[in-house]
């Protein structure tokens, strides 16, 4: 702050005819803070969409192992090329599973299954579910529950179920 001399010798303050006073230029430097923060945060305040990840959830596969004993693999073909294929086309028909697959092993290493049987379904079923699709399935197949087990058991002598893995595709989402 600038001093001058008044008319009886006293000091006072100077009046600026331009410019800013301390107490306005602080409130200038405060106004111009706010003003940086507010932009700032509008910089940061993008859009819902653009704050999303840029995957999203998609359908689910399931996978399993299967190894099958040596000199049973037309035997189990046979099994998957009729009965296996019928089931997978009826349940791709009524709209429960998207598709499935059948990867054989190329490059199989020791303990390694032969086959990896695959089917791709949007959703998991409930329980309720499983038990309307399982009485559907076995009208179609004109079976009933015991008898597919007891099949399942026939060729659990040289067909061995191994892991099965359960993996949700993972999607673009823009």
């Amino acid at each position: 702050m600038c001093w001058r001399l008044a008319d009886h010798g006293d000091a006072v303050p100077l009046k600026r005819k331009r410019g800013l006073s301390a107490k306005k230029g602080h409130s200038h430097m405060r106004k111009m803070i706010l003003a940086a923060l507010g932009a700032g945060t509008l910089l940061w305040s993008l859009p819902a969409a653009s704050q999303e990840l840029p995957l999203k959830s998609g359908e689910f596969w399931d996978v399993q192992a299967v190894t099958i004993d040596d000199g049973h693999f037309p035997q189990y073909a046979d099994f998957l090329a009729s009965q296996y294929r019928k089931n997978m086309e009826f349940q791709k028909s009524k709209g429960w599973i998207k598709g499935y697959h059948i990867f054989q092993n190329a490059n199989k290493r020791q303990g390694e299954p032969d086959l990896y049987l695959v089917t791709i379904f949007d959703h998991v079923t409930t329980p309720a579910e499983d038990i309307q699709r399982e009485k559907e399935v076995n009208a179609f197949l004109a079976q009933n529950t015991r008898d597919a087990a007891s099949q399942s058991g026939q060729r659990a002598t040289f067909r061995h179920l191994g892991s099965d893995m359960l993996l949700q595709e993972m999607v673009w989402s823009h």
